[in-house]
């Protein structure tokens, strides 16, 4: 089953600058959000919940410094991505 992933206005403008900040990041980043949309599981995503707030998320990494946050909803097969940054401000 392909996961249908949601980019948000707001997500797709951090992504931007994200990619503009980190270009030598791009084609990881590209392979995750494929990864992503074939199996989120996968085991190098790291897929892992997270409580940002009163919101529980849902985290994937990028590499052992990225991450994207993420909505996920399991049983409608919908991943809503909310951010791209780095590991410490996912934890904030």
């Amino acid at each position: 089953m392909i996961y249908k992933i949601f980019y948000s206005d707001e997500y797709e403008k951090k992504a931007s600058k994200f990619i503009k900040k980190h270009p030598e990041l791009r084609e990881q980043y590209l392979k995750t959000l494929k990864l992503l949309s074939l199996d989120p599981y996968y085991n190098s995503l790291r897929l892992h919940k997270l409580k940002v707030g009163k919101r529980e998320l849902y985290s994937v990494s990028i590499n052992i410094q990225y991450r994207i946050t993420m909505e996920f909803y399991v049983s409608e097969y919908e991943i809503v991505l909310i951010d791209v940054s780095t590991h410490d401000s996912v934890y904030r």
